[in-house]
């Protein structure tokens, strides 16, 4: 070992050998040695006779053989042994300094479930400092992790205990660290596996932290921008489907209250007459006080809202409500801060969102945004509305004057012969009644009553010698009269709302079995309402008195209309409307 030969050492003390010489004070310690009788040196460097030198283990020990004291020594080289731990130590002392400058956290945990190690990057993840986490058991219920629905997460699905009940790699795991006192949550993705000692058991296990925070605030950023997406897609489906103001504003209130996590919203209508806030639609009130509401322009928060067109925000209703907020409604709903939004449609004011929370939620700006865009769609849909109703009340106003019109032309015609008095009228209404009975319309009954009330208008066209001539007409005279059903096509036919109502006029002289004029048509080839009114305009002629000749009693009549089924008449209307009771049912007293 020190390469020195057997004789070098033989009669020589031990401080004399070359490989001693430089141990200082080495004669008092073998003095001591002597004495004490046991001598070690863990780390003794000794030098070679080549001069190289070498970590040796050195223990020497007095023992008596006989009656002469023995001085033994062993030695041991431990240069290897000193190299390897060296290494090793340099080793964790670079892993350390690895696992101290990592980007994510590392924590260690020993088998009897103790932190050994911590990284800053974990202590400042977690919250807690290095030295309060050093020796903390993986079982203490402090570590304020949370699943990512938010609740609390129990012992038994913390990391460690994943990785330690099955003996298998964690990947990919993400939870969130909640650290309380309103700080925000930090989430972290978390990878960990197990180290077993040669017998198999559990020595550790390593848990790797990476702090996904900001990605995790993009990812849920981004589902909450697709959740608003769809709550203003849907909010504009019930805009364009429905012209139910109330519907559509309960919609956009569903919708108000969830995305923005609010307690109450309403919705008031400004009307411009009296330039006063009516409540339309509101979810969230514990009472009915909402619905009775109504501020004038400038009064109340809603009525700065709509007069400055501007959102006001109160964020502490307490200091403020008594003096614009009805301290009655106030005090049964509790609520801490308020927003309004005025609703604005092609610049002008319509009406007001107000918001209102009964806890203090901090609103950022992505919040407010959503807000001005559920309200812009409020403002779309009140004016949608509001132009629906203008519009149908502008067609009531201009269908009730095409009615008026078109029974003024009626009564015209009539002045012209006081024998017909009320016969058009009488012929329009019991048309359209037995019309409904064939399941026609709404719309086509309007046009029914109109084509009833203009039947005979082609008889302008007619000479009044050949029309009020009380002798039996020629056959030239017959030809001209028959021309009124076509004189009435060329005076209708250029009115457009008119061209619907044609079919009466121009063809309740064609007879079911093709025999009348002016085309001959036949069976169901003439217009379903034609074949009504025929019946119903030889009914009311044979009830009604004539100079000629007296009115006929109702058996007549229906047996004079019963006999002309399948010739004049079409059969299914003759039964019909026989069946009906509703020509018997005319008034035909004078």
């Amino acid at each position: 070992m020190l390469g020195y030969s057997r004789e070098e050492f033989v009669e020589k003390k031990l401080w004399e050998v070359g490989a001693f010489k430089d141990i200082e004070a080495s004669r008092n310690s073998f003095l001591a040695l002597q004495k004490n009788e046991f001598i070690r040196y863990e780390n003794l460097q000794l030098r070679t006779k080549s001069g190289r030198l070498v970590q040796v283990e050195f223990v020497s020990n007095v023992y008596m053989v006989g009656d002469e004291k023995v001085i033994q020594c062993n030695i041991r080289d431990i240069s290897a042994r000193r190299s390897a731990e060296a290494a090793l130590l340099a080793k964790e002392e670079d892993h350390g300094l690895l696992i101290n400058n990592l980007p994510i956290g590392v924590i260690i945990f020993g088998a009897d479930t103790r932190v050994v190690l911590c990284s800053p990057e974990a202590s400042l993840l977690l919250g807690i400092p290095q030295v309060k986490i050093l020796g903390k058991s993986a079982q203490d219920l402090d570590w304020n992790f949370i699943r990512e629905d938010g609740s609390r997460m129990p012992v038994d699905e913390y990391p460690y205990y994943r990785v330690s009940t099955t003996g298998k790699v964690l990947k990919i795991f993400i939870m969130g660290i909640d650290p309380g006192h309103e700080a925000e949550i930090k989430w972290v993705l978390v990878n960990a596996y197990p180290e077993f000692d040669g017998g198999n058991s559990l020595r550790r296990v390593v848990v790797m932290l990476t702090d996904v925070s900001d990605i995790k605030c993009a990812d849920e950023q981004i589902r909450r921008h697709l959740e608003h997406l769809t709550a203003l897609v849907d909010v504009d489906r019930a805009i364009n489907f429905s012209f139910d103001l109330e519907l559509s504003m309960t919609t956009l209130l569903t919708h108000v209250i969830v995305q923005l996590n609010v307690d109450a919203a309403d919705v008031l209508l400004l009307e411009p007459t009296s330039q006063t806030l009516k409540y339309v639609a509101g979810r969230g009130f514990h009472n009915n006080l909402a619905e009775h509401k109504t501020q004038h322009l400038g009064e109340g928060y809603a009525g700065r809202v709509a007069l400055k067109c501007s959102v006001i925000h109160i964020p502490d209703l307490a200091k403020e409500h008594n003096l614009l907020l009805d301290g009655k409604f106030q005090k049964g709903e509790n609520f801490v801060s308020y927003h309004g939004v005025p609703l604005i449609a092609k610049g002008q004011v319509v009406g007001v969102l107000e918001v209102f929370h009964r806890t203090r939620i901090v609103r950022n700006e992505e919040w407010m945004d959503f807000l001005k865009a559920l309200a812009a769609q409020a403002a779309i849909a009140i004016d949608n509305v509001t132009l629906f109703d203008d519009l149908q009340r502008s067609n009531r106003e201009l269908a009730a004057a095409y009615d008026a019109t078109i029974e003024g032309w009626s009564r015209a015609l009539e002045l012209r012969d006081n024998e017909t008095e009320g016969h058009t009228q009488r012929v329009a209404s019991l048309t359209v009644k037995l019309a409904r009975l064939f399941g026609l319309s709404d719309a086509e009954l309007v046009q029914v009553r109109w084509g009833a009330l203009l039947h005979d208008i082609g008889k302008m066209g007619v000479p009044d010698e050949i029309l009020f001539k009380h002798e039996a007409l020629t056959d030239a005279e017959w030809v001209v009269m028959k021309k009124h059903t076509v004189f009435a096509y060329e005076m209708l036919s250029p009115i457009r709302y008119l061209r619907a109502a044609l079919d009466i006029p121009c063809a309740h002289h064609e007879k079911w079995d093709g025999t009348g004029y002016p085309f001959g048509l036949k069976g169901e080839q003439i217009p379903l309402v034609a074949r009504i009114f025929a019946v119903v305009d030889v009914w009311d002629a044979l009830r009604s008195d004539r100079l000629y000749r007296s009115s006929w009693p109702v058996e007549k009549v229906r047996e004079h209309i019963r006999s002309l089924a399948g010739t004049h008449f079409d059969p299914h209307v003759v039964k019909l409307c026989l069946d009906s009771d509703l020509l018997a049912g005319q008034d035909y007293e004078r």
